[in-house]
C-alpha cells in the first residue's frame, strides 16, 4: 500500500520524481529533459506514491496529470521504480490518479501509452482510440477512460 502525495513543482520531492522519470522513461531512450520541457509542467498535478523500505521512505512511482479541457485530464510520465515493477504499484498509482481526477470534476482521463504498456492499461479498462503513432521515437497509442 502506497502513501500518496501531490507534489509542488520545483520541490525536493519533485526533483526525486524527476530523477525516477529520467531513469525509467528517458535514459533508456537516450533522452533527457530540457529546461523548456520542464517549465511547461509548472501548472501540472504531480502525483507520487511512496513506500517504506528498511525504515526509509522511497519513491515507488509517479505520474503527472495535465488538464486538457474542463472535463478531460491527460495522464503523463507514468513511472514505477524498477525494484517495484510488477508488484501492483502501477495499478495503485492509476487508481489514485483516477480518484483525484474524479474528485476534481474531470470525467475523462486520456493518455499516450507506450505500446509495451497497452496490456497493463487494458486490464484497468482503458480503451485504445485510434491508430499507433510514434512519440519520443517509440510506438504509442492514445488511450482513454470515462471516469464514473
Amino acid at each position: 500500500m502506497l502513501n500518496f502525495r501531490i507534489l509542488e513543482y520545483g520541490s525536493c520531492d519533485y526533483h526525486t520524481m524527476l530523477d525516477l522519470r529520467n531513469e525509467v522513461l528517458r535514459k533508456p531512450l537516450g533522452l533527457t529533459f530540457s529546461d523548456e520541457q520542464l517549465q511547461k509542467e509548472i501548472n501540472d498535478i504531480f502525483i507520487a506514491g511512496f513506500t517504506t523500505v528498511n525504515d526509509k521512505e522511497m519513491l515507488a512511482g509517479c505520474c503527472i496529470l495535465t488538464p486538457i479541457s474542463e472535463d478531460t485530464v491527460q495522464l503523463r510520465q507514468m513511472a514505477v521504480s524498477p525494484a517495484l515493477q510488477g508488484k501492483g504499484a502501477g495499478s495503485e498509482i492509476i487508481m489514485f490518479a483516477e480518484t483525484y481526477a474524479r474528485n476534481n470534476n474531470f470525467t475523462v482521463l486520456t493518455m499516450h501509452a507506450r505500446k509495451e504498456a497497452i496490456g497493463f492499461y487494458l486490464k484497468l479498462n482503458y480503451e485504445i482510440c485510434g491508430e499507433e503513432f510514434t512519440e519520443v521515437g517509440i510506438p504509442h497509442y492514445e488511450m482513454r477512460k470515462t471516469l464514473k
